[in-house]
């Protein structure tokens, strides 16, 4: 489940239909109906609750779908850059890593969702962070 005020237009999730989950995207919310319309890969677009919808965890495989280059360091941590913002892992789970964006910069302690990253990236560069070639 994903509470509804951690979504945002944009965000990729899980949706579970009939006991299938499917990744989708959120395009519309419905604040006085706590609601979230999402679009699946096959074009589909229904509403869900927040019941319904689950988290993609980040991982590299994720990262690399949102267009971000992959650098190992010298000392054997891992750097993913997109333009000017970056993400420093040292253990590869995605669960206590570095992001920043010029002067800001975040350590994060838990594992984090596609979601979660979307949204930091948002809030860091005021961009929305997309899928670099959409999947059909």
């Amino acid at each position: 489940m994903i509470q509804f005020h951690e979504l945002r237009m944009g965000d990729l999730v899980l949706v579970e239909f009939d006991g299938q989950k499917t990744e989708g995207e959120v395009i519309d919310l419905d604040g006085a109906e706590r609601k979230i319309q999402v679009r699946t890969g096959d074009g589909q677009d229904f509403w869900y609750s927040p019941n319904d919808l689950y988290p993609i965890m980040l991982n590299e495989d994720q990262l690399l779908k949102f267009g971000f280059e992959k650098q190992v360091q010298a000392d054997g941590k891992i750097k993913y850059l997109k333009g000017p913002f970056r993400i420093l892992s040292g253990n590869g789970n995605f669960s206590d890593f570095e992001m920043w964006y010029r002067e800001d910069r975040r350590h994060i302690t838990r594992p984090l969702s596609v979601h979660g990253l979307q949204n930091h990236f948002h809030q860091m560069t005021k961009i929305d962070l997309t899928r670099a070639v959409q999947e059909h």
